[in-house]
């Protein structure tokens, strides 16, 4: 049948009911009309997209430019910000180092000085110990035996500011009381090894077994003869080992270090015996030492002299023992500083060599030699070190302190922020001592660390980050200022484009609307004002009066060959009385979207719904030939649709929604 579209009247009539019906059909999803779920006010002019997307162009170069502009500045200010925080930075950084490395030297000296002052007291008391108990039982050195060697002993190892110091009393014994001292030393040990067993609380040996362990003479492991212990037979005066604290230090060697000549046991200890007897003063050496709870350490040897009686200080008094005191020099630099106050190095340089302690180095091979057991195992198996190397880098990371290297290992780049301080000078005159000899000073380099310094530099990040902000606050600010004023109109321009491309491809199919737009651009270029108050279309009263001279000719098209589908709900009356009006507007929403799809799919043409009735035509607004075939066919899947979608409503819309069916006509 001939089918006559007016468009420009059908949109007129139909505007009371539009927003009803797009409301509708906005959740369709198939035809064009489903797209749009919102209630039209006014038409506006529509504009050319051509024209919005030049009008955004022009702005975005705006954009560009002002941004641009506003990047080089924030830029500027952004850079002289952070060379000033860089410059707090550094300065608070180097300030409180030197704070950490005054309180790291300030406290470790006074430690190693409060260790000394103890040391020469202990050698006092023993001393004087020794006095008294001549004065009452006519005994003398070396044939004396410090009573509570434990109790005394722990006392100073508490003192010496580290955890598990070495501490030995070796007794002058000269060439002619060597034998007198065999019988003397094997009657004491089992007593004050017993002594030490129940003061200390050893229970994994007895002194018995100590005892069996222990060479009955003065002796040393001869290098020559398979390490094997030999009797001193060179003239002089001899140094054995006698009581030590802890006692059950070695107890798990085949053989006590009881009666072993110290003098023979390195060459840095004869050295240091010399030194202690001709200065009358403590002195120390700068060793590896070899523990068996640390296998290998680097710290000191220490030798304390004890006089025959109280007074240290008299120069008529005769050194009759030394206290021999071996401590590694980490623990001092432990607990200084506070939990993460981390990234201090200390560098501990000494004015004399470092020699190996001889001793147990020899201890061990005389061990693996004579008696199977694996020094390797018992020393490590890097015992063997240059002696020649008189620095240790140790880094204190608050209450910790770790052994670097024994090689400075600060980084140079901290050279200038040095502290450096004494750390232990006995004060010995060099002059007194023969040639070759040294007493060294030890000295404390306190240097800080690119750890360190980072974390001063994440304590002010904050700083950095405000002055940042800031910036960007400040600029974003002038360029959203700048970008509402320019773009005011772009943005006003645009909404209303896409609103009104939005509403008029809802109502009118693709060609329509072009000739629509068409139209109206003629309309502007004829110089005819179109208010924005006139309608979406810009419809104004000239429309109505068709003698003006303004009013522009309908949009009216004749289509010969179309098929109209007619489409109502066969009991939808009596359905719909009996249901609240939200499962109403269910059913239709649901049937009319599922109608939509197919419209869409068989390219058909929707167009109105009224109340319970779909109108659609097939051959518009697009011409076809087989336009009836499309309209039969639409028709048939709309009555399958709907068997299809009553059923399934019918759960949620009562039982009798499966009752409804759907009339279909078709005129041709």
């Amino acid at each position: 049948m001939p089918y006559s579209v007016d468009e420009e009247t059908q949109s007129l009539t139909s505007k009371k009911s539009q927003s009803t019906i797009l409301s509708n059909q906005s959740s369709s999803g198939g035809g064009s009309e489903s797209r749009s779920g919102e209630t039209v006010a006014t038409r506006q002019v529509y504009i050319p997209p051509t024209v919005g997307k030049r009008e955004e162009t022009n702005v975005l170069r705006a954009r560009c430019l002002v941004a641009f502009i506003l990047l080089l500045a924030a830029s500027g200010v952004a850079t002289a910000a952070n060379l000033l925080v860089q410059q707090q930075e550094r300065t608070e950084f180097e300030h409180k180092f030197e704070a950490y490395a005054t309180e790291i030297v300030t406290v470790s000296r006074s430690k190693a000085s409060q260790f000394f002052d103890a040391l020469d007291s202990f050698a006092s008391s023993i001393g004087a110990q020794a006095a008294a108990e001549h004065a009452f039982h006519n005994t003398s050195w070396p044939f004396y035996r410090i009573p509570n060697w434990s109790v005394q002993a722990e006392k100073l190892a508490q003192l010496t500011g580290v955890d598990d110091p070495i501490i030995a009393v070796a007794p002058i014994v000269q060439e002619d009381e060597r034998d007198q001292w065999n019988s003397f030393a094997a009657q004491q040990n089992p007593i004050w090894y017993q002594e030490s067993i129940e003061y200390e609380g050893y229970t994994e040996f007895t002194a018995e077994q100590l005892l069996q362990r222990t060479i009955p003479f003065v002796h040393f492991f001869d290098p020559e003869n398979h390490y094997n212990p030999e009797p001193v037979t060179r003239p002089g005066e001899v140094l054995p080992y006698f009581q030590a604290y802890p006692a059950g230090l070695f107890s798990g060697l085949t053989i006590m270090i009881t009666n072993v000549d110290i003098l023979l046991a390195s060459k840095q200890t004869e050295e240091l015996y010399n030194v202690t007897k001709i200065a009358r003063s403590p002195t120390l050496g700068f060793t590896r030492l070899r523990l068996l709870d640390e296998l290998e350490v680097p710290g000191s040897q220490i030798m304390q002299p004890i006089y025959d009686g109280p007074d240290t200080k008299a120069h008529d008094r005769e050194v009759v023992a030394v206290i021999r005191v071996r401590l590694p020099w980490l623990d001092y630099f432990k607990n200084l500083l506070a939990e993460g106050e981390d990234g201090i190095v200390v560098v501990l340089e000494s004015a004399c060599p470092k020699v190996d302690e001889d001793l147990f180095e020899d201890l061990g091979e005389q061990l693996g030699e004579q008696f199977g057991i694996d020094d390797d195992a018992l020393f490590g198996s890097q015992h063997h070190r240059e002696s020649d190397r008189n620095i240790i880098t140790y880094q204190v990371d608050g209450p910790n302190a770790v052994m670097l290297g024994e090689t400075d290992l600060h980084d140079p780049k901290y050279d200038a922020l040095v502290v450096s301080e004494v750390f232990v000078d006995l004060q010995i005159d060099q002059s007194q001592l023969p040639a070759g000899s040294c007493v060294p000073v030890l000295t404390l380099h306190v240097y800080p660390s690119a750890e360190l310094e980072d974390d001063f530099h994440s304590s002010n990040a904050a700083i950095y980050t405000i002055v940042v902000i800031a910036i960007f606050v400040f600029t974003t600010f002038v360029f959203l200022l700048y970008d509402f004023f320019v773009g005011r109109r772009q943005r006003t321009v645009m909404e209303r484009i896409m609103k009104q491309d939005r509403i008029v491809s809802d109502v009118f199919p693709t060609a329509i609307r072009d000739r629509l737009y068409e139209n109206q651009a003629k309309n502007t270029m004829n110089g005819n004002h179109i208010d924005a108050d006139d309608g979406l279309l810009g419809l104004d009263e000239n429309f109505y009066d068709r003698s003006s001279a303004t009013a522009s000719a309908p949009l009216a098209d004749l289509f010969p060959s179309v098929t109209v589908v007619f489409a109502d709900l066969v009991g939808f009356t009596a359905w719909s009385s009996a249901r609240e009006p939200h499962q109403v507007f269910i059913l239709l929403e649901t049937l009319y979207g599922a109608f939509d799809k197919l419209a869409y799919r068989h390219s058909v043409f929707k167009v109105e719904t009224v109340g319970d009735c779909y109108v659609a035509a097939a051959g518009l607004p697009e011409p076809t030939d087989d336009h009836a075939a499309v309209a039969c066919r639409f028709a048939r899947d709309c009555l399958k649709k709907m068997k299809n979608v009553t059923v399934k409503l019918e759960v949620s819309l009562g039982p009798d929604t499966s009752d409804l069916d759907l009339r279909t006509g078709i005129h041709r």
